[in-house]
């Protein structure tokens, strides 16, 4: 709101000043109701005060917030308000093109993306109406700022050069190719195919100009390698290099840098350590400039050069639509004439300049050479002998800045456009913009090299070694040998270390399969990795593992034609990263020497200050005397074992005895460290043990004379620690005691109620009279004996009734009597004439149950009973509480 009053503001001011003579009558209203600003803004500002004042009446973030909270009502209410205020500020952003989904955000980071969004749009409405204020005012904010003296912006960089930049005049201008995409691929018409393969780069080089040691037989006779069974379907570096594998020959050869040996010895001649005098250079428009494509004027070229003490070389390379990179022109000026060489079309005859390239005597000078010699080793085959590289000059001079373009302002007073150092330079034919940039960075080189020389003799004292230091330099720069990127299975991770973000294995397993997905398509495409999956984009995909093709997709942008192509492909290797499980980064901490090992205390106990269930890491180091001598066992699986002493069980308790007061045994050479290795064990035993911080350490040295004497801190604090410790013991004893005693009692009162139990028993069994004397009264009420009968031989013993075992089952149950109290049978009352003559089928087994006399054997009549077992049976044994045996088991006659 405030910025529309803003700019309602500022545009209305200019009509305000213009119709100031009319009246405010026939002037027409600023909106509906509001006939002018100041009325509007007097409204919105009475607006904006009404409605901070009903803010601040809000219940305070807090309790406050929170009481009112919870009713309903008031719930309800501040939901419906902070939707229509959310809807209401994404409008207003959306009517400013700021980013305004306030309401689609996560719910764990939903109310910082918020926050952030609101600043942002904050920032870019206040700033917005600051300018339209500042020009209301006639402020005009598009002043340039002031520049320190002798600063110089940088220039623009033109990358697509279909356009020119607007400094160069006011009507922009069109080229003849508006864009590089309709460039042909130039690799097409190479005659030697590009060689991509995942091999080292061997030297191009068959015929050694210029030389001082010959050229190794490898390189002279590499031309009947073509004949080789290797070459077949096979790239020529990798046929080179699996014949050199088998046969292991000039394998020092294969990878040596041919002029070496020509580097090595090579002198400086003492003119170019003088002072020299600057040439000038012709103007451009007054200089030659040939194009040479064609095989004859590189010759007629080739033989010029061989002519002169000194010329001029620089390159122009492209590596946007290539794996290796191509080098597309060379520019070579001399004192005299310009020439630019079309490098793609002359590709495979380019080794003719290494007759001039490689002559000693020819001084050649590059400007930042180190990646102009790799360029010129990998596609041409060419070397360079007695190089002068300026900027190696600048650098002795300690110049401002280093670059060619500040050489040319510094001693020319030439502007160098550089809106096309990153144009396409295989556009054909090509622009004539692009060739006057071209020739501009070897048209004064060859001045420089001359002004540099005499700079760097006058800051020397006209003596040659800052400048003999400058020859050295550029001679190392000369012995560079190119190297072709290998892919290994480790590649990926310098190239991850420089994103700076730490991958979880997921992550990192799918930059791995990416990078070499896109090393294994450049290389088939001879596309640059860049081109095929930029390093942003591929770490995008990696954070974020899309788990759909479309995602992959919404990683880049603008999406990259190959990606296109085969999303399918990536989206497999994604989830193939998704599918590995994860692992926890296990940072082991290296153990120090002399300290004492970590042992893991052997405790089935669980608290708060269990150390079982800890890693072995996480455990402080325990010394011999704290680690626990034996493992109690609260359930144990011998429960048979209960009659226990106490000095067995003395493990199932834990009492806490303090030692700290007691003499210490004398330590040997093996547990003595050193006094910051006990620091540093102690301050970990503080972690583990909170309270051990209250106590004095074990550890220190104490005076045996101060633990004795009685006027001593020492001696009061460890008698009174003694005398806590007798009196636990004591009360312990105690407490045991007690214990024993009230034992002894429960056993003493247990045995008195057995005995109580056993007299009442006697006393109801006399009571109970016998079978005999229920006989012997039934006989008097009769007034007949009854006589017994003897029973039969091989008589079975008579059961007996059913009421007798019921009632002996029943005493039984009630308590049985024990066995002190058993009364064997009276033998003397029985006749024992029963034992002589018997026949012999008679069992002689005496048996309790038969006590009937042989005279008095008769024969019981038929229909009659016989009573006798009842009745000489006594009611003092009871069948089945003999010591003998039961009674069923007794053999039947």
């Amino acid at each position: 709101m405030m910025a529309s009053v803003k700019k309602s503001d500022s545009t209305s001011s200019g009509p305000k000043e213009a119709d100031s003579d009319t009246n405010d009558e026939e002037k027409p209203e600023l909106c509906p109701g509001f006939k002018d600003v100041d009325t509007f803004v007097k409204y919105g500002l009475g607006a904006v005060l009404s409605a901070t004042k009903a803010s601040a009446a809000l219940p305070q973030a807090g309790d406050e917030y929170d009481f009112y909270r919870s009713f309903p009502g008031f719930q309800e209410f501040c939901e419906s308000q902070g939707d229509k205020l959310l809807l209401c500020m994404s409008q207003i952003m959306q009517h400013h093109s700021c980013r305004s989904h306030m309401r689609d955000q996560n719910k764990l980071t939903g109310v910082e993306e918020r926050f952030d969004l609101v600043v942002d749009s904050n920032d870019i409405i206040l700033e917005r109406a600051g300018i339209l204020l500042d020009e209301a005012d006639g402020v005009n904010r598009s002043q340039k700022p002031v520049m320190p003296a002798g600063f110089q912006p940088p220039k623009i960089v033109v990358s697509s050069w279909n356009r020119k930049g607007p400094g160069s005049g006011s009507r922009s201008e069109m080229f003849r190719l508006l864009h590089a995409k309709n460039v042909a691929r130039p690799q097409l018409k190479f005659k030697e195919k590009i060689d991509n393969s995942n091999t080292p780069f061997t030297p191009k080089i068959f015929i050694k100009p210029n030389a001082v040691k010959p050229l190794a037989s490898y390189f002279t006779n590499k031309q009947s390698h073509k004949q080789r069974p290797e070459d077949i379907d096979v790239p020529a570096a990798l046929a080179d290099f699996i014949h050199q594998q088998r046969t292991q020959e000039h394998v020092e050869d294969m990878f040596a840098h041919p002029y070496q040996y020509e580097l090595d010895h090579l002198i400086v001649p003492e003119s170019l350590l003088s002072k020299p005098e600057p040439q000038m250079y012709k103007p451009v428009a007054d200089t030659k400039c040939s194009f040479i494509d064609s095989l004859e004027d590189l010759v007629a070229l080739n033989e010029k050069l061989c002519k002169l003490p000194e010329f001029a070389v620089d390159l122009e390379h492209h590596s946007y639509r290539s794996f290796l990179g191509i080098t597309c022109l060379m520019q070579i000026s001399t004192r005299e004439e310009d020439f630019i060489i079309d490098t793609l079309e002359l590709r495979s005859e380019m080794y003719i300049l290494n007759e001039a390239f490689t002559d000693p005597a020819i001084v050649k000078v590059f400007h930042g050479a180190d990646s102009d010699i790799e360029w010129l080793q990998r596609d041409f085959g060419l070397y360079i002998v007695n190089l002068f590289d300026t900027h190696q000059a600048s650098r002795a001079l300690n110049m401002a800045r280093h670059s060619l373009d500040h050489l040319l302002k510094h001693f020319c007073t030439v502007d160098s456009d550089k809106r096309y150092q990153l144009a396409d330079w295989r556009i054909r034919p090509l622009p004539d913009e692009m060739v006057q940039y071209a020739r501009t960075d070897t048209h004064y080189l060859l001045y420089i090299y001359d002004c540099v020389r005499v700079q760097l003799l006058a800051h020397n004292n006209s003596q040659p070694g800052l400048l003999r230091s400058v020859w050295s330099k550029s001679k190392d720069i000369s012995l560079k040998k190119y190297v072709k990127p290998i892919f290994t299975e480790e590649s990926y991770l310098e190239l991850q270390r420089k994103q700076k973000k730490s991958f979880n294995t997921q992550q990192l397993i799918a930059f791995r399969l990416l990078f070499a997905w896109r090393d294994k398509l450049a290389r088939q495409e001879d596309e640059s990795t860049g081109y095929v999956l930029p390093t942003h984009m591929m770490s995008k995909i990696s954070e974020e593992l899309p788990k759909e093709p479309q995602g992959i997709i919404a990683c880049c942008n603008p999406v990259p034609p190959l990606v296109r192509q085969q999303v399918n492909e990536l989206h497999l290797l994604v989830q193939q990263a998704r599918e590995t499980p994860l692992h926890k980064a296990e940072i082991a901490a290296q153990k120090k020497k002399g300290l004492t090992p970590i042992k893991k205390p052997e405790i089935m106990l669980f608290g708060p200050h269990d150390t079982s269930r800890v890693p072995e890491s996480d455990l402080h180091p325990f010394s011999p005397g704290e680690l626990p001598v034996k493992q109690g066992l609260l359930f144990s699986e011998e429960e048979h074992k209960m009659d226990v002493d106490v000095e067995k069980a003395h493990s199932l308790m834990a009492p806490a005895k303090i030692t700290l007061f007691e003499e210490m045994e004398p330590k040997t050479d093996q547990e003595t460290h050193p006094v910051s290795q006990m620091k540093a064990r102690r301050i970990i035993e503080s972690f583990e043990n909170p309270f051990r911080m209250y106590l004095p350490s074990s550890d220190v040295h104490v005076n045996k004379n101060a633990k004795f004497d009685p006027s001593s801190k020492i001696f009061e604090i460890s008698k009174r620690w003694k005398l806590q410790s007798i009196e636990q013991q004591q009360k312990e004893m105690e407490e045991k005691r007690k214990a024993k005693q009230e034992i002894r009692e429960r056993a003493k009162k247990a045995s008195e109620e057995r005995n109580k139990a056993k007299k009442s028993y006697q006393e109801s069994l006399q009571n109970v009279p016998t079978v005999r004397q229920q006989a012997t009264e039934s006989a008097k009420e009769g007034g007949q004996k009854r006589e017994r009968v003897p029973s039969e031989a091989g008589e079975s013993t008579p059961k007996p009734s059913k009421k007798l075992m019921k009632s002996a089952e029943k005493q039984q149950k009630t308590e049985a009597p024990p066995q002190d109290t058993f009364k064997p049978f009276d033998y003397s009352q029985s006749d024992l004439k029963v034992f002589a003559g018997t026949k012999a089928k008679d069992n002689t087994q005496f048996d309790p149950n038969r006590q009937a006399h042989d005279s008095q054997r008769k024969k019981t009549p038929k229909g009659q009973k016989s009573n006798f077992g009842a009745g000489n049976r006594s009611m003092s044994y009871l069948a089945g509480k003999s010591d003998r045996g039961f009674r069923h088991n007794w053999p039947k006659r």
